[in-house]
């Protein structure tokens, strides 16, 4: 460790300071801070016997304010104390003057009233006897009038049930009314509804099939079918490759959630005025037992991801057919023609046409058969509420009048008679 070194300031020397030079130093240092730590405890000292002292004095000085404080407020309140016992003394012998005058005029008061009321309960009784009186003649009057509507009551009876159940029938006529307006105009509401939907929907894939076609097969000619003529969407005319007509296919598109097997007899007859020889019906929705495509009653059924196939090898077959007829041609006689009418498509559609009418003509007369049945049955049931209610209504009426009302024909349970009796 390296020792601390001095400079002296005469001589500029260095001289180490080592423990036997710095020695008297500390000692000296160390007294010198001694003393003064011992004059400040005397003065701490001095300081705090002055503050007990100041205590003591402090505490004696409140001590005397506080016995002069309450000597004064003791006086003070013996001062109050006397002047308002005076001052309640006064008060009460003015209530008590006060109260015995108006006892005095209560007492006055209360002899006025009894004498109004011996009079009163004179007059009182004097006007039980008028009203006894009154009521004697009321009853009679009201025997009389009772008697009097008694005689006419069956009357009126009769005409108020009449009356009751007309008023009766045309509210249930014309609550049936409103609730049948109602639900046509619901459904019209929701086939509205759901038909804007489906026919967007069915105008989107009917453009996305006629782009297919244009797209599949440019050398023929695809024609959409106005609204409101042929009834399907899109009209295929095949051409062959020599340029020559091979027939025509009528397109039909739907988008529904579920299938209607009517699309069929609609698009036979579509095909039949539009002359086409054949019939498709493009669905998201097939019939049960369909997977892709399928010819149903002389109608090509398919999914749209099958559209394509079907309509080349539709198109193919029309192609075939029309060289083959085209091959034929000159030949044929009329008997031949006959022929090739009868076993032709044309004749069978003619007939499937008629066979179609004939089976909407029958199922139209059942459901009008069960539609009347129905209604009927409805009548019946709203009759018989009818009369529930009716009979219910009468019988609350003479619960409450009792034998007075007397009994409707038709209503009254009759006792059973033994047979002799009934012979004699």
């Amino acid at each position: 460790m390296t020792e601390p070194l001095i400079t002296c300031p005469k001589c500029q020397t260095e001289i180490k300071l080592t423990e036997s030079l710095a020695a008297p130093i500390i000692e000296s240092a160390r007294r010198e801070y001694e003393q003064r730590l011992a004059q400040k405890d005397a003065d701490i000292a001095k300081r705090e016997t002055s503050l007990r002292e100041r205590e003591k004095e402090l505490a004696q000085a409140i001590k005397t304010i506080d016995d002069q404080v309450t000597e004064k407020l003791r006086q003070e309140r013996a001062k109050i104390v006397a002047e308002e016992s005076k001052k309640a003394k006064l008060a009460l012998a003015t209530d008590l003057e006060q109260k015995r005058k108006e006892l005095a005029d209560l007492q006055g008061v209360l002899k006025q009233r009894d004498e109004k009321l011996a009079e009163a309960q004179k007059a009182q009784a004097e006007l039980i006897r008028k009203q006894r009186e009154l009521d004697d003649a009321k009853r009679e009057f009201d025997l009389t009038v009772e008697k009097r509507i008694q005689e006419g009551l069956a009357t009126v009876r009769e005409q108020a049930h009449k009356e009751a159940e007309e008023q009766l029938k045309f509210k249930v006529l014309e609550k049936e009314q409103t609730i049948t307006s109602m639900q046509k105009q619901i459904e019209e509401l929701k086939r509205k509804a759901e038909q804007g939907s489906q026919q967007l929907q069915g105008e989107v894939q009917e453009l996305e099939l006629e782009a297919l076609l244009s797209t599949k097969f440019p050398h023929d000619i695809i024609e959409p079918v106005p609204k409101g003529e042929y009834g399907g969407d899109v009209l295929h005319r095949v051409i062959g490759p020599l340029g020559q007509s091979c027939g025509t296919i009528l397109w039909e598109s739907k988008r529904t959630k579920s299938w209607s097997d009517g699309w069929l007899v609609k698009l036979r007859e579509d095909q039949r005025a539009a002359k086409a020889e054949i019939a498709v019906i493009v669905s998201q929705t097939l019939p049960k037992g369909v997977e892709t495509f399928e010819l149903i009653d002389g109608v090509w059924v398919t999914h749209p991801r099958a559209a394509i196939p079907v309509a080349v090898t539709l198109r193919h077959t029309l192609i075939e057919v029309a060289s083959a007829r085209q091959a034929t041609e000159g030949q044929q006689t009329k008997m031949e023609m006959v022929y090739q009418y009868l076993t032709g498509p044309r004749f069978r559609q003619r007939v499937q046409a008629i066979v179609e009418a004939f089976s909407s003509m029958q199922e139209d007369l059942d459901k009008e058969k069960k539609a009347i049945m129905k209604q009927w049955a409805k009548r019946e049931e709203q009759i018989e509420r009818v009369m529930q209610s009716t009979v219910g209504m009468y019988g609350d009426l003479q619960g409450i009048a009792g034998k007075t009302l007397q009994e409707i024909e038709g209503l009254e349970l009759r006792a059973l008679e033994p047979p002799d009796l009934k012979d004699k």
